[in-house]
């Protein structure tokens, strides 16, 4: 019987992974949802010595070997079809190791990241991280900038931006309002307003998405809105001529765990494309929203026996061939069963915004966590704190951090502030104006005591 390609001695103990995807697997820092798909190290010994395998593995044998067959998935034949050689040719005499080292060099800059960013399989940038401290994770998602654009600019060094999330349980106008308005006199918005709808279908989506427009428009507010909606009802609405700023879909990492999600690949080309159509965007055209999240591949049952972080950075793949104005990793929302802990939520947080950022992403993160989750705040303002200064692009802003539709732990408008005074950073330079002109924030970007423009506060008398 012939021996695995893969086989590292650790004193009198040899240790033999099966494949490429084994390798991975057992190189991952520990996660419950590994464990409950059967693919985690059986102990650190086992972990150090996949890392070993993995840090001296040429880069170029990603190319050659597929964790999920060609044959078998669209998100593989998607990653390979699209492969970059030419930017690629940097990297392709690099092993992991050298990788890594790469990255974390001083000489290694933003421009030659992006330059080699489209030579970047998801499976590469995911084999990296596995050899990866937290601050290294920090350090090189620091030094990338990724910048879309709508109404507003976002992803600016030295600027954080906010997705304003005034979900409601009833989707009752004036309790979406009375969020909107308590977000905005924050400084929270800039990202997207964007609603998740408790009705689900196309005539409440509607109401949802004419209520956002006409207050954006009454207020000349340079932001845009997004009701996260499953694609199909969104390109309902655009057929109908509703007003569509930005569509949104959760996405996956295989194909399997994407019709579980009733999409294709063809079904989010055919939304992007109807959303360009509309030509709503002041100074871009980036229409996409993607949210995504590890495990949500093994809760489909879809994983082929691929550990969770490797899926999420493969999700990422499927992401940016629409060019995207915002992703945003809901790092915790799955739940314990695919990431137990604070540590692992915290762990994974990063991991997914390194990746993201490495394939050229416009990251941003759900900082958060459910109920029956060994985490609590704390643990959100460690990942909250760590993510600013690995330049995070925009984060969530939940009305008391405490989402009273979808019942999880999120971050606050405070939160959003608070990381902006420690950092010193912004807000969107667009939204920074016009904050400015309504007399909720001063000169020095600070917010102003007890500011109620009575124009934002008629509007909810007239709902």
């Amino acid at each position: 019987m012939p021996s695995s390609p893969y086989t590292h001695t650790i004193g009198s103990k040899a240790f033999q992974f099966s494949d490429l995807k084994d390798l991975l697997a057992k190189a991952s820092p520990l996660k419950s949802g590994d464990c409950l798909a059967g693919v985690a190290a059986e102990s650190e010994a086992q972990r150090v010595a996949a890392r070993f395998l993995l840090a001296d593995l040429p880069l170029a044998d990603f190319l050659n070997d597929t964790v999920i067959p060609y044959e078998e998935d669209e998100v593989t034949r998607l990653i390979m079809d699209t492969h970059d050689a030419d930017a690629f040719a940097p990297l392709s005499s690099m092993t992991v190791g050298e990788f890594r080292d790469w990255l974390l060099a001083y000489d290694t800059t933003a421009k030659e990241l992006s330059r080699v960013s489209p030579g970047i399989t998801p499976e590469m940038a995911a084999a990296v991280s596995k050899l990866m401290r937290n601050q290294d994770l920090i350090l090189t998602a620091h030094k990338i900038e990724t910048i879309t654009r709508f109404r507003s600019t976002i992803g600016l060094k030295g600027h954080l931006s906010s997705r304003l999330q005034p979900n409601h349980p009833t989707d009752d106008p004036k309790g979406i309002v009375a969020a909107i308005i308590d977000g905005l006199l924050n400084g929270i918005g800039d990202a997207v307003i964007g609603i998740n709808p408790v009705t689900d279908d196309i005539p409440g989506t509607s109401e949802l998405l004419i209520l956002l427009d006409d207050i954006r428009r009454r207020y000349h507010m340079p932001v845009q809105s997004c009701i996260l909606t499953h694609v199909t009802n969104t390109l309902a609405i655009i057929e109908q001529k509703g007003p569509v700023d930005i569509v949104f879909q959760s996405i996956a990492g295989t194909e399997g765990a994407n019709t579980g999600f009733g999409i294709t690949l063809a079904l989010l080309q055919e939304a992007r494309d109807a959303a360009l159509s509309l030509k709503r965007g002041t100074i871009g055209n980036q229409v996409m929203y993607f949210e995504t999240g590890q495990g949500s591949a093994l809760s489909a049952d879809a994983h082929h026996g691929v550990d969770q972080q490797t899926l999420e950075a493969r999700t990422y793949a499927v992401a940016r061939q629409y060019d995207p104005l915002l992703v945003n990793t809901v790092v915790g929302f799955i739940g314990p069963e695919y990431l137990y802990d604070g540590t692992q939520i915290i762990r994974a947080g990063l991991e997914d915004h390194f990746c993201g950022k490495l394939l050229g992403l416009p990251m941003g993160c759900d900082i958060c966590y459910t109920n029956h989750a060994q985490a609590d705040q704390n643990d959100m303002d460690n990942l909250l704190t760590l993510l600013g200064a690995a330049g995070v692009n925009f984060i969530m802003g939940v009305p008391g951090a405490d989402d009273v539709m979808l019942n999880y732990q999120s971050t606050s408008f405070h939160d959003t502030n608070y990381l902006r005074q420690v950092m010193g950073l912004k807000c969107a330079p667009e939204f920074e104006s016009w904050l400015k002109a309504m007399g909720i924030i001063d000169d020095k970007q600070r917010l102003v005591s007890n500011a109620a423009p009575p124009r934002l506060l008629s509007y909810l008398k007239e709902i």
